[in-house]
């Protein structure tokens, strides 16, 4: 009985830091053999049957072998320890808008290796392998929807479009998105889940940290509401900038958020951090966030805001 690991960490190309110890699990951890699918021995002349790969997972929070379906009808949910697996940026949007309201932008911007970067590979060869893994055409997914049948511009990320890292392209997405919402005077929802800014582009990376930064201002000038969702992992240069200015910052639970992440904060000081350090329930004990949100109440709980933001 195959058992799929749940993938975690900053994708390549990204930087920031990574997910949560645990979420490489593999079948040899925390189960014997003829739990997961080892082969051992059968009895002479028996025949075993074959079981469907990717039927069962591992959580890494409880490492509890896992029904992979009953993990997707719960929205990827743990149903035995809550843990909040990653999910894709169409998934995303899926749950938190209104049915059938969305309407993407921008898709037809497309990255460009302006540096005509090179390491290990081209730049351009991992955007077009990034593209085919994830079926975006970059890590921001972007467009028009509704919530509670309120208007609003959304952007969601797609991690795995290398680690859901910013370039210039997911930057000029987030800002053109705002310039909608300041057009059409409609609220702005940001869900985040990145590894940080877009090493192979450089400083072009870098500055979108100030151009989205000055979009979202203009927005909160005019009086518009953002609202920023954090997902696990929200790190670098994402929370350095627009994903830490919403009017409301929600989180998941045990959502990973930070600049730099724990193990090279504990390299640099010295020391050892607190239990929890960086997980969305510290941040909010100690006042950086407003609300960390189950899931599943995510959509009910943005409409809820909208309405109170609308008077």
């Amino acid at each position: 009985m195959p058992v799929e690991p749940e993938p975690g960490g900053v994708g390549q190309g990204s930087t920031g830091a990574g997910g949560p110890p645990g979420e490489h699990a593999t079948a040899e951890r925390g189960a014997e053999p003829s739990e997961v699918g080892g082969r051992g021995r059968r009895a002479e002349g028996a025949r075993q049957p074959r079981m469907p790969e990717g039927l069962w997972i591992i959580c890494p929070g409880c490492r509890e072998i896992i029904y992979r379906k009953e993990v997707e009808r719960n929205h990827r949910v743990c149903p035995k320890c809550s843990h909040h697996f990653r999910i894709g940026a169409r998934e995303r949007i899926r749950l938190l808008v209104d049915e059938g309201s969305f309407l993407p932008h921008d898709e037809g911007i497309v990255p460009e290796d302006p540096l005509h970067f090179k390491d290990s590979r081209r730049y351009a060869d991992r955007v077009r392998d990034a593209g085919r893994k994830s079926g975006c055409t970059e890590a921001v997914l972007c467009g028009e929807a509704a919530v509670g049948g309120r208007a609003l511009q959304v952007c969601a990320f797609e991690f795995d479009f290398m680690g859901g890292s910013m370039g210039g392209v997911v930057g000029e997405r987030i800002a053109r998105s705002a310039e909608r919402a300041l057009a059409r005077r409609t609220p702005l929802v940001i869900v985040s889940c990145s590894g940080g800014a877009r090493m192979q582009e450089g400083l072009f990376s870098l500055m979108q940290m100030a151009k989205t930064a000055a979009a979202l201002a203009r927005l909160g000038k005019a009086g518009l509401p953002y609202l920023s969702i954090l997902a696990d992992p929200t790190t670098g240069g994402v929370s350095a900038s627009f994903a830490m200015l919403g009017d409301v910052i929600l989180a998941e639970p045990r959502a990973l958020i930070g600049f730099a992440g724990p193990r090279v904060i504990e390299q640099t000081i010295g020391g050892k951090l607190p239990e929890g350090f960086q997980r969305s329930e510290f941040l909010l004990a100690h006042g950086l966030i407003d609300l960390v949100v189950e899931r599943g109440k995510l959509r009910e709980t943005v409409a809820k805001l909208l309405a109170f933001f609308a008077g």
